[in-house]
């Protein structure tokens, strides 16, 4: 029974730990405002919130009509995926990661990507944020980023 309890004890010091965690990183050091990476709370919520993206931007019907896009979702394994986004965000957002795949204009020129997918994975995007509760400065820096790749992903005018 002892041993339970001091697991329990154990336990509860690190799930309190893990949430003060954003909080911490979040001040400033310096007077200089901490890294996005570090507001998101480093490579774990950047993780999860990427996979989640993921996980509903590969079967989305909008976005499969687009038989380049369909068919690179069959060629893609999605762990691979998961893995190269998270490491392009983790990078782009000021964390130790190293993206290593290629740019986003050879990545997506193929697709033939339109402005209405792009806008369909931006909305898609801005309300999983919102589900995991990311701050607005957070989530406009996020967008930034994202719009920041826009001209060289979008490569067709919409129908």
């Amino acid at each position: 029974m002892k041993l339970f309890q001091t697991k329990n004890a154990l336990l509860s010091v690190l799930v309190l730990s893990m949430m003060l965690i954003p909080t911490l990183r979040a001040e400033t050091v310096d007077g200089e405002q901490a890294s996005l990476y570090d507001r998101l709370g480093g490579l774990a919520p950047i993780t999860v919130v990427v996979s989640d993206f993921l996980d509903e931007l590969v079967p989305d019907p909008l976005l499969n009509q687009n038989p380049a896009i369909d068919a690179a979702r069959q060629a893609v394994p999605k762990p691979y995926l998961k893995y190269q986004v998270t490491a392009m965000v983790c990078q782009a957002t000021g964390g130790p990661c190293e993206y290593h795949g290629r740019n986003m204009k050879a990545a997506h020129a193929h697709l033939n990507i339109t402005e209405r997918e792009w806008a369909r994975m931006v909305v898609i995007f801005k309300d999983l944020l919102a589900r995991h509760q990311v701050p607005e400065q957070e989530t406009n820096e996020l967008l930034a980023i994202i719009d920041s790749t826009k001209s060289d992903i979008v490569m067709a005018s919409s129908p």
